[in-house]
C-alpha cells in the first residue's frame, strides 16, 4: 500500500491507498516544532485506531509547502516506515508539460492537484484548491499545465481583516442568511463568504474566457470548498482528496 503526504501550512493530509482505492485518510496539524518521533507515534497511534499495521506500507511520496518540516518528515518516514518518501521535485516523472515561466517555482501540491485533475476528469479542466491561500490551475486539453492564479484562502482573508481592524470582532466564517447584513457579525461574514464566491466566479469565468472554452470543467478541493461550491453555478466537481490521488498518480509514474 502507498502511504500520501500532502503537507500544507495549515495540516498535513495523509491518506493510504491499495492501487486506486483508498484505505484510509487522516488529517492532523501541521507543527513545526514537532519531532519526527513524536509525529511517527502519531502516525503509528492513528494506523493502529484504524486496525492497520506500520508494515502494509511499501512505499511513501510527499508533497510539501513547508520547507523547514521535511527533513523531519523524511527522518519519521525512514525510521517508522522503513522508506525514505518519493518528493514531488524536479525530475519526478509527472506525466505533464509544465508552461510556467520557470517550472521549478511551481508548488508540489499543485504539481500533484494538476496530475489528478487532468488524469481523472480530462481536459481542458481548471482546479481550485481552497486552503490557506486558494490556488487555481489550468489544464489544457494536451496535458499541459498553462498557469494559474494564487489568492489569499477565505480564513487567512478573515482572519488578517480581523487582526488590522482594531473594532472588528472574530466571528464564525459561515454563510450568513442574506448577502445584506443586519449586524457586525453577519456584515463580516456576507462581506468575507459572499465576497470570495464573486471572486470565485469572476476568475473561473475569465480564464474559461482565455482558454477557449466555456464547457471547461471546474474541480473545487481543500478544507474550504464546501463553503464556496454551494453558492455558485461554475464549480462541476467537489473531490476533496484531489492532492493525495495525484500523489498516489505521481508515484506510479516513477516505479515504472
Amino acid at each position: 500500500m502507498i502511504l500520501t503526504l500532502d503537507i500544507g501550512n495549515t495540516n498535513i493530509k495523509t491518506a493510504l491507498f491499495d492501487g486506486e482505492n483508498m484505505v484510509n485518510y487522516w488529517r492532523i496539524s501541521t507543527n513545526r516544532s514537532m519531532s519526527s518521533d513524536e509525529y511517527g507515534i502519531l502516525l503509528a497511534n492513528l494506523f493502529k485506531h484504524s486496525g492497520l499495521e506500520l508494515n502494509v506500507v511499501t512505499g511513501i511520496i510527499m508533497s510539501s509547502v513547508v520547507p523547514s518540516i521535511n527533513f523531519t518528515i523524511e527522518h519519521m518516514c525512514k525510521n517508522y516506515f522503513g522508506f525514505e518518501p518519493v518528493q514531488v521535485a524536479p525530475g519526478v516523472k509527472t506525466g505533464i508539460n509544465i508552461r510556467y515561466d520557470n517550472p521549478r517555482e511551481l508548488g508540489s501540491d499543485r504539481i500533484a492537484n494538476a496530475v489528478a485533475a487532468y488524469e481523472l476528469y480530462g481536459g481542458p479542466c481548471i482546479y481550485i484548491d481552497f486552503g490557506t491561500a486558494t490556488t487555481y490551475g489550468v489544464m489544457s486539453a494536451k496535458g499541459e499545465f498553462l498557469g494559474g492564479a494564487i489568492c489569499p484562502g477565505l480564513k487567512l482573508s478573515a482572519e488578517a481583516l480581523v487582526d488590522k481592524a482594531a473594532k472588528l470582532p472574530k466571528f464564525e466564517l459561515v454563510k450568513p442568511e442574506s448577502v445584506i447584513g443586519k449586524n457586525t457579525i453577519t456584515n463580516l461574514q456576507s462581506g468575507i463568504v459572499y465576497g470570495y464566491v464573486g471572486q470565485v466566479t469572476y476568475l473561473i469565468r475569465k480564464m474559461k474566457e482565455e482558454i477557449g472554452d466555456p464547457n471547461t470543467k471546474v474541480i473545487a478541493t481543500g478544507g474550504l470548498a464546501l463553503l464556496v461550491a454551494g453558492e455558485t453555478d461554475q464549480i462541476d466537481v467537489l473531490d476533496g482528496l484531489l492532492t493525495l490521488k495525484g500523489l498516489r498518480l505521481i508515484y506510479e509514474k516513477n516505479q515504472q
